[in-house]
């Protein structure tokens, strides 16, 4: 490498380290512990915020800190960005107390995408726990806004209860998409949930798979995810066909600070998105 190519790498480092402003249009609470914000992309700075299904954005909430947020809105629309939030420590909850028209720091896009130009052609099936919905909302939006090219739409999809459902209206309506199957299932109903009780790999008992023409895409825990990958291989999806999306504790957002090291990757910077054959020998491994 060349000083000069030394130089221009360091420039472009400390770009993605300063945050452009960013304006809060709308907060939506989706549950009692999830909300999303919609966002008013920087404007005049330079920088473009258009992004790939499954990249992610580095929030920050002035006076707190800073957040990695994957970002859920259709990417086809660039007036608006969206960022889904599960309340869940001291820069998520400062997050929550945002209204609009208030100001956040914003760094991105950063990360891999989900493979939608690999998927043309052919079936998708979408396995999604709890907020892991979110990063995969994107695809969705995607796979229905080209629906010709693609094949069949399996979603699968479970949460907690059913008060903890994400885009309640939205799963309703991609329900009806031609060709487009949407099956929720929930850990514990209630008395009025008639749906499916159960984990997400319960849903497989439902889907007959071609399975030599299935490209699958799953975000969630990760014991929900270890045990999704198993039974699509179990019923002949190579690992090579499962793609699945990772989550840590991000700091830098372009792999220079070393807190979401995964084995001898970065999620940052390697991810999130990974095909499973890549970090397939990482998910059995306790503390990586």
């Amino acid at each position: 490498m060349t000083d000069t190519s030394i130089i221009e790498k360091r420039k472009g480092s400390s770009l993605s380290m300063v945050p452009s402003l960013a304006t809060i249009r709308r907060v939506i609470w989706e549950t009692d512990d999830t909300y999303t914000l919609l966002i008013d992309p920087p404007r005049g700075d330079g920088r473009t915020f258009a992004f790939n299904a499954g990249q992610f954005n580095m929030i920050y909430a002035f006076g707190t800190g800073e957040s990695a947020i994957s970002i859920s809105s259709d990417p086809f629309r660039s007036n608006f960005l969206a960022h889904t939030i599960h309340r869940v420590g001291t820069v998520t909850s400062a997050l929550s107390r945002l209204r609009r028209g208030d100001t956040i720091g914003l760094r991105g896009p950063f990360g891999s995408s989900w493979p939608l130009e690999e998927a043309v052609g052919k079936d998708v099936c979408i396995a999604a726990g709890g907020i892991g919905l979110a990063p995969l909302r994107p695809v969705i939006y995607t796979l229905l806004r080209r629906r010709e090219e693609f094949g069949r739409i399996m979603i699968l999809y479970g949460s907690r209860s059913p008060l903890d459902l994400l885009y309640r209206v939205e799963l309703e309506e991609w329900s009806k998409a031609p060709n487009t199957e949407v099956i929720i299932t929930v850990d514990r109903g209630d008395s009025s949930w008639k749906g499916h009780i159960g984990v997400v790999t319960s849903l497989f008992s439902y889907l007959k798979m071609d399975t030599p023409s299935t490209l699958a895409m799953v975000c969630g825990p990760e014991v929900m995810m270890k045990y999704t990958c198993e039974e699509l291989e179990r019923r002949g999806l190579s690992a090579g066909q499962i793609y699945l999306s990772m989550e840590r504790n991000m700091k830098c957002g372009i792999g220079l600070c070393g807190h979401c090291q995964f084995g001898p990757k970065f999620i940052c910077k390697d991810g999130p998105v990974f095909r499973l054959p890549q970090i397939k020998d990482l998910l059995d491994k306790k503390e990586i």
